[in-house]
C-alpha cells in the first residue's frame, strides 16, 4: 500500500483544503496523474499520485482540511 501524502507547501502556509478528487475509491491511477486538486489561501494545486495503482481509500473528502504529512488517501498498488 502506497500512501498519498500532502507534502510541504512553503513557508507561512499550513493547510490545504482538498477541492476536488479526480479519481473514486476503487479506480485504476496510472503514476503520475492528477489525484487530487487542493486549495491554499495562496494558489490552486494538482497533487499526482505517487505510484500505479488502485485508488483504495479516500482519507480527506472534498472541502475538508488537510495539513502537510496527513495521509489524503492510499493505493493498491498492481502486482
Amino acid at each position: 500500500m502506497v500512501k498519498v501524502v500532502l507534502p510541504e507547501l512553503g513557508e507561512g502556509i499550513e493547510k490545504a483544503t482538498v477541492s476536488f478528487w479526480f479519481f473514486k475509491e476503487g479506480e485504476k491511477v496510472n503514476e503520475k496523474d492528477d489525484l487530487v486538486e487542493l486549495t491554499t489561501d495562496k494558489a490552486t494545486f494538482n497533487l499526482p499520485s505517487p505510484a500505479t495503482g488502485m485508488l483504495s481509500e479516500i482519507t480527506f473528502h472534498e472541502g475538508e482540511t488537510v495539513h502537510p504529512g496527513e495521509v489524503l488517501g492510499a493505493l493498491e498498488e498492481n502486482q
